[in-house]
């Protein structure tokens, strides 16, 4: 691998670690939260993992290949996870919203068969807000006829991931940003909210740049039209992570950048969240749990609380 070289697909497929083997019968999990929305409330928010097929684009940052299955996703599999999971979360509150993460692209019918949207429209009658994550390249106008067809809104969330001019083109995501902007406008012109997905430290970046290439991806987004940005900690452990970081082309995200991210972009004009998965691996210090209590206030209250000093670490 050469300075500023490409990983290519190959490279990245081969360096990962066996994944364990998933049952397509099923969800991987679900779980509810309380999610704020552009005007402000909180809404229900009950997001379910589902199990299928592996996304085609191989991106050096990702880990969600090992949540998927070999091949295509059974016909009728994630009608029946979705029922499955939504008859175990219980009472449906009002107002509700439901994110379907499938680790791929929903609008891929390698991934959800085109066939069964009928079937799972159905199935998210009680909701009022949709969500489902997918690749520019697969919004299209299944997209358009899957939005006019439900009962409550759909939000599409794209990766953007960065807008670093020298480190977006080695994420091997096979787009462009150009391809960001085309979704992102395609989308606004069909009354589709948008969010967009935002790395925190992703390879190649060099450390003294992460906050602020944070904050200007996340101002992308929403200048895009995105009304909800989630900012992604990036997390090791796929292989090519693993790797890059030997070399030093990769450094871990630190809480710190975190914080700093999340609360430089609260006022940016959109919904700024920051994923809180396996945050816990990110405290290094015993003002962790309240570091931590304080990024999950921010994204449920939209305001950063005042810091409390630590001693040990610095932190203030």
């Amino acid at each position: 691998m050469t300075a500023g070289g490409v990983l290519t697909s190959r490279r990245v497929r081969s360096l990962r670690p066996s994944k364990p083997l998933v049952d397509a019968a099923r969800p991987l999990g679900y779980s509810w939260e309380d999610e704020r929305s552009p005007g402000g409330p909180l809404f229900p928010t009950l997001t379910i993992f589902l199990a299928g097929a592996e996304c085609p684009f191989s991106c050096v940052f990702c880990d969600l290949w090992r949540n998927t299955i070999d091949g295509s996703t059974p016909a009728g599999a994630i009608p029946q996870q979705i029922a499955m999971a939504t008859a175990e979360a219980g009472v449906i509150p009002k107002r509700a919203s439901i994110k379907l993460y499938n680790a791929s692209n929903f609008f891929d019918p390698r991934s959800v068969p085109l066939e069964e949207d009928a079937a799972i429209i159905e199935l998210l009658a009680p909701f009022e807000r949709v969500v489902v994550e997918c690749h520019p390249r697969f919004i299209s106008q299944r997209c358009l006829d899957f939005a006019a067809a439900l009962d409550g809104k759909l939000e599409v969330a794209i990766g953007l991931e960065t807008v670093h001019p020298s480190v977006f083109p080695r994420l091997n995501k096979g787009m462009t940003l150009h391809d960001f902007d085309d979704a992102a406008s395609f989308l606004t012109r069909a009354r589709i909210a948008l969010r967009a997905f935002v790395l925190v430290a992703p390879p190649f970046m060099p450390e003294d740049e992460v906050l602020e290439w944070t904050l200007r991806s996340t101002r992308y987004a929403v200048e895009h039209g995105a009304t909800h940005v989630s900012l992604i900690p990036v997390r090791g452990g796929n292989g090519t992570l693993d790797e890059l970081q030997r070399t030093g082309e990769w450094v871990p995200p630190t809480l710190w950048q975190v914080e700093e991210a999340l609360e430089g972009a609260l006022g940016l004009g959109a919904v700024v969240t920051a994923d809180l998965w396996d945050i816990d691996s990110l405290a290094t210090c015993r003002c962790g749990p309240a570091r931590i209590a304080r990024l999950s206030h921010m994204n449920t209250a939209g305001t950063a609380p005042p810091r409390a000093s630590c001693a040990l670490c610095g932190w203030h």
